[in-house]
């Protein structure tokens, strides 16, 4: 993420009102042109380009947004034990209750959160619902009016156990507040225009080249899968080898080294691996080991949907699973290390809860990890609903919350239920958290202290200087970091790079037990 700086914040404004503006001028050139026909080759390159960048909108953007409102296809619902769990186990690690209602809410004020609006907000997070109308909700309970009882009983249950956290009593009926829904709201987009995607064209080029000139091979897609990329991937064009799993490609770097693990890498919104190549070469180029070992080999998957590329909807949870496993197979990795960054710590809790993949999975590096306390509102709320005014803001919200498959994939195919991670799901693991205390995304205080096991509504701030060790699960904080900053800094790269070389070592420690 760029700085907070008055420089910073105009040159990014700048950027976004330029691509903005790319289109209606289009629009209007091509309409211009229409009465007044080029004369000049500049001029008639330009109304060429207005043509396509015209066409694009209309024949790309405008019918593509209308398909990706399609509803969610929610995973089965948990078992009311399940539910109640699930609401109990997170009531008491929410160190703001007021904060926590105002932001699911919007920003509400508590008068306009009401008794009707929290338990229409339980019946969608626990429950699924949402798109019920009121006719709807009133046939459900005619047919199924024991079940329909349970459920009121239930949400009943979850207001009383936020007017217990409040230490006030909500106001009957509803209130003003709309609450923040991310699977059944709209999905919100902004369109890109053409010269935007031909950027991304651009350094997805000069990504890969900088990936092979460091011994790293693309695995690409099969034909079929490629072409349902846009814009077009000029590297698949340069390899011939051909991932095993039908809709994931990936970057390999053999692992030649005798006693250690491989590490398998997933990757955060943003522009694919661009933002990761010099860490990841780093990771073996600093390698004390590698001369008399060999060096450790690397897998770096490609989740297109939340690359900034216009191509198929994410994969689900399942399949997503299926296919990294068919990858691991490939390569003949039995154990792997495993690190993520930001949205990546969604998949890898995924893979860490797949029967198939979690005993591959060793010692884990989350890198600003999104997943943790996931039922507090920052993350969703910053990423899809918060209003931007600092330039670090901006540039998140146009050009990562506001992008076509991005919007869809968090509107459409993020479960919290089902993506949340607790300590207990990492016990008997080494685990190292990485956060950065300028995080825009996620309240790394908390998730700090959570995962250190101090009061959430405490000033402990010990746990931030606790010297790293290797061994059980641990924290790494960078004060003056922002989200993905600590891959633009040497002195964290080199860090996060020291904890994976040393995680690889922990082959030998497991095959002893």
């Amino acid at each position: 993420m760029i700085e907070n700086t008055i420089p910073k914040y105009l040159f990014i404004r700048s950027v976004i009102i330029g691509f903005r503006a790319i289109t209606p001028f289009s629009i209007f050139w091509v309409s211009f042109s229409i009465a007044e026909p080029p004369h000049t080759a500049w001029s008639r390159f330009l109304l060429g380009w207005s043509i396509a960048e015209t066409a694009f909108w209309l024949l790309v953007y405008v019918p593509r947004k209308r398909s990706l409102q399609a509803s969610a296809q929610h995973p089965p619902v948990l078992s009311r034990e399940e539910r109640k769990e699930l609401f109990w186990r997170g009531w008491d690690k929410i160190p703001h209750p007021e904060y926590y209602l105002s932001r699911w809410f919007l920003g509400a004020r508590p008068g306009e959160v009401r008794k009707e609006n929290v338990r229409e907000f339980f019946a969608w997070g626990l429950l699924n619902r949402g798109t019920e109308s009121d006719e709807e909700r009133r046939k459900r309970m005619q047919a199924y009016p024991e079940a329909s009882q349970a459920e009121e009983e239930e949400l009943n249950e979850y207001a009383d156990g936020i007017e217990t956290m409040l230490g006030r009593k909500l106001e009957p009926g509803w209130g003003s507040a709309k609450s923040l829904r991310l699977t059944t709201d709209a999905v919100t987009m902004s369109h890109r225009p053409f010269l935007w995607y031909m950027i991304v064209m651009l350094v997805d080029t000069f990504t890969a080249a900088r990936l092979r000139y460091i011994g790293f091979t693309l695995f690409r897609t099969h034909l079929r899968s490629s072409l349902t990329i846009f814009p077009p991937r000029l590297a698949s064009l340069a390899t011939r080898h051909i991932s095993s799993a039908p809709d994931l490609s990936y970057w390999y770097r053999p692992h030649t080294s005798r006693t250690r693990l491989p590490i398998l890498f997933v990757h955060g919104i943003g522009i694919g691996l661009h933002p990761y190549v010099q860490w990841l070469g780093e990771i073996n180029k600093h390698d004390p080991q590698a001369a008399q070992d060999g060096e450790v080999g690397i897998i770096a998957v490609e989740i297109m949907p939340i690359s900034f590329r216009i191509t198929s909807p994410i994969l689900g949870r399942d399949e997503m699973c299926r296919q990294i496993n068919m990858i691991l197979e490939r390569h003949g990795f039995d154990k792997v290390v495993l690190a993520s960054h930001s949205y990546g710590s969604v998949l890898s809790n995924q893979l860490l809860h797949n029967t198939v993949t979690a005993p591959k999975i060793g010692p884990i590096l989350f890198i600003d990890p999104v997943t943790f306390l996931l039922h507090l509102p920052d993350v969703a709320y910053n990423f899809t609903a918060r209003q931007p005014r600092a330039a670090n803001e901006h540039q998140l919200y146009y050009f990562a919350s506001m992008d076509m498959m991005v919007a869809q994939t968090l509107a459409r195919h993020f479960f919290w239920a089902q993506n949340i991670l607790w300590k207990e799901d990492l016990r008997g693991r080494d685990v190292t958290v990485s956060l950065g205390g300028r995080d825009l995304i996620v309240d790394t205080e908390t998730v700090g202290k959570y995962v250190n096991g101090v009061d959430l509504k405490g000033e402990d701030r010990r746990w931030k200087d606790n010297e790293w060790k290797g061994h059980g699960l641990e924290t790494l904080w960078w004060p003056i970091a922002d989200h993905a900053q600590v891959f633009e800094r040497a002195d964290s790269r080199a860090k996060l790079a020291e904890v994976l070389r040393e995680y690889t070592t922990h082959k030998a420690e497991d095959d002893v037990e």
